[in-house]
Parts: structure tokens; sequence; C-alpha cells
């Protein structure tokens, strides 16, 4: 495995710097973060970490990490991370996925299964569901702070931030979302050849989502699950978009018993 420097982890991938969280032992865990970053401060990296060897990188354009001029859609990102999984030269990976991070997920996995076992899609984006006048996904871009919080968060607390953020972590913030526009723009938040693909998914799938996401449905979840021939869709109570935020603890637990099955 390529050397990581120590604070702030990065590894270079194909001349890509990107940071990291590493943590753990045992069987590998890629986790992919949705578009609002990712906190290396979160708790469910430790939980996770209890029954894995996590693996959770930035993408390429979000936080600190680098954004080739090429990258330009979610398909772009699916690359690089099998890329990255060739470099480290992993084997019989889980591939944890949140929102965006889910959607990158499940390109990867509709490329190549190769080096993954399983695979876990929360609140995942990526797929049009409905027809083409009624909107599956809310969008977040003509949402306030507020609003969007409202309708992501089950406890909108969770979500809140302090307006006293220093100006390194709003500048990553503002990173955040430029790039969550650069590549989910147009067409907004899916891969319209995507749903037509997921029969190629052919290890075994969970679909996890927050039971009161009001950004995607669960029953758009329900709707992504089908589409995968081995998957099975689970809730998860009390929480919204982002359930490994507001239920840390419930969220490595199902994602752990779902990865080391045999």
């Amino acid at each position: 495995m390529p050397e990581l420097t120590e604070g702030p982890k990065s590894i270079e991938v194909r001349g890509i710097r990107v940071e990291w969280v590493e943590r753990g032992n045992g069987r590998p865990l890629l986790f992919l973060h949705p578009s609002i970053g990712l906190d290396t401060a979160a708790p469910v990296f430790d939980r996770l970490a209890k029954g894995a060897h996590l693996l959770a990188p930035s993408h390429p354009g979000f936080g600190g990490s680098d954004l080739p001029p090429s990258f330009t859609t979610v398909d772009d990102l699916a690359y690089f991370y099998l890329d990255l999984l060739d470099q480290l030269d992993l084997h019989d990976v889980t591939v944890v996925g949140v929102s965006l991070g889910a959607w990158i997920a499940a390109e990867i996995a509709v490329k190549s299964t190769a080096r993954i076992a399983r695979l876990v899609l929360a609140d995942a984006v990526g797929i049009r569901v409905s027809e083409r006048e009624t909107s599956d996904i809310a969008d977040i871009f003509a949402l306030t702070e507020k609003g969007f919080i409202a309708l992501a968060y089950h406890d909108p607390a969770v979500g809140t931030r302090d307006p006293a953020l220093p100006d390194a972590s709003v500048a990553r913030i503002a990173r955040n979302l430029e790039s969550t526009a650069r590549f989910c723009w147009n067409p907004y938040m899916h891969d319209p050849k995507l749903k037509g693909r997921l029969h190629r998914i052919d290890v075994p799938t969970l679909v996890l989502w927050g039971a009161q996401d009001r950004i995607v449905a669960p029953d758009y979840g329900r709707a992504y699950a089908s589409a995968i021939p081995k998957a099975r869709f689970a809730t998860i109570d009390q929480a919204g978009h982002f359930p490994h935020l507001e239920r840390p603890d419930e969220f490595a637990s199902q994602v752990l018993s779902f990865a080391n099955q045999n």
C-alpha cells in the first residue's frame, strides 16, 4: 500500500492527490461521502473502524482534494475509484456510499465488481424513477441553507452549523457545493443511462434509507433496490438523508452486519 502522510492523510492516484481517513483493521471498507463532504470527526468513522479497515477519501474536487480539469461527471469519479482500488490491490471490498457517494458506488459497480464483495447504497441518488414531469429529488440548489437542513435531517439540530466557522471551513463548504454543481447539475442528480445498467451489479447489495428522508423519499430507494438483482432494502428510523450522521451507531451496525455476512 502506498505510504500515507501524517496528520490529514492523503494518497496520490494517477497524479491526483486526495485527502482521506484510514482507520481500523479487518476487511477493507471504502466509504464514499455525500455532497456535503467528508467530516473526519464524524463518530460514524470510529464505529465503522471497529469492524473493518476503513478507507474514506474526499472525492476529487471536494475538501482539500485535487480536481483535474478533465473531471466533469460522476463517471469520472467512478473510474478514479476503480484506479484507487487497483493501485491499493484491494480485494473483497465493501463499498459504502451515501447520497452522491452512493451514486458513485453504483457507477463503479456497473463497470466492475472484480474487487468488490458487497455494496451499500444509502439514500442514493443517480437514477430517474418517475416520469419526466415529476421530480424524484429535491432541488438542493434552490433551497436556502435552512430549507435544505429541514428536508435533509430528521433532527435539524444535527445539520445546523456554527455561524462562527473559521474561514478555512467556510472555504471547504463552498468548494463542496461548487463541485456538487459541477458533477450533478446537468442532468440534475442522475445519469440517464444508469438505471438501465443496474442489472449488471452482481454482488449482494444493501439499499439503506433514512425513513424520514425528504430529499429523496424511501419509495425512490425501493425502486432503486428493485432494479438491482441481489439487493434488499432497509430503513433507519429517526434519520433523514444522512443517516450516517444522525444515527451513526445504527448505520454502522447495519453496514458491518451486512459486510461481515458469509
